[in-house]
């Protein structure tokens, strides 16, 4: 399997990146896992988008997060690997590639999650810390998780 990556701005998008990408969204956020919510948040604008390809097909995509846009600090979200790719590591890939990109882009500073409580022992695994209370987001369980800052 070829991987190859890319980050761009909400603006440097082309059409087809940015159609691929809402519909892997959209294809795993509200029909896989049954739930209707607005997944344009206008967040996606003020973002960098990290696109992972296999074999030059998106195979999995995180948004990275500003800190004082989502929360006060740098956050990755919308993390989403395709159906067709799952049991490849391509979630652990796409995980490691937006922490690194994180600090590429904003330095040494610390990383907070919305973690789907199901997913909390692989989040747990790439250095993530659980913080506050479970929460439901959409009919789904939630919690913060942080990834303390990283010295270069």
């Amino acid at each position: 399997m070829n991987l190859t990556h890319q980050i761009k701005l909400f603006g440097q998008l082309s059409v087809n990146e940015l159609y691929d990408l809402l519909r892997m969204r959209s294809e795993v956020f509200v029909v896989e896992q049954n739930c209707v919510f607005l997944d344009q948040d206008n967040k996606d604008q003020q973002c960098y988008h990290l696109l992972l390809y296999a074999d030059g097909k998106l195979a999995a995509y995180s948004r990275l997060v500003p800190a004082g846009i989502s929360y006060p600090e740098v956050s990755i979200g919308r993390v989403v690997t395709s159906p067709a790719s799952r049991g490849t590591g391509l979630g652990r890939k796409i995980m490691e590639l937006a922490i690194q990109s994180c600090h590429e882009l904003f330095g040494p500073v610390p990383i907070r999650i919305g973690a789907q409580t199901y997913a909390l022992a692989f989040y747990q695994s790439l250095g993530f810390v659980s913080e506050g209370e479970v929460y439901d987001e959409d009919g789904i369980e939630h919690i913060e998780m942080v990834l303390e800052a990283k010295l270069m």
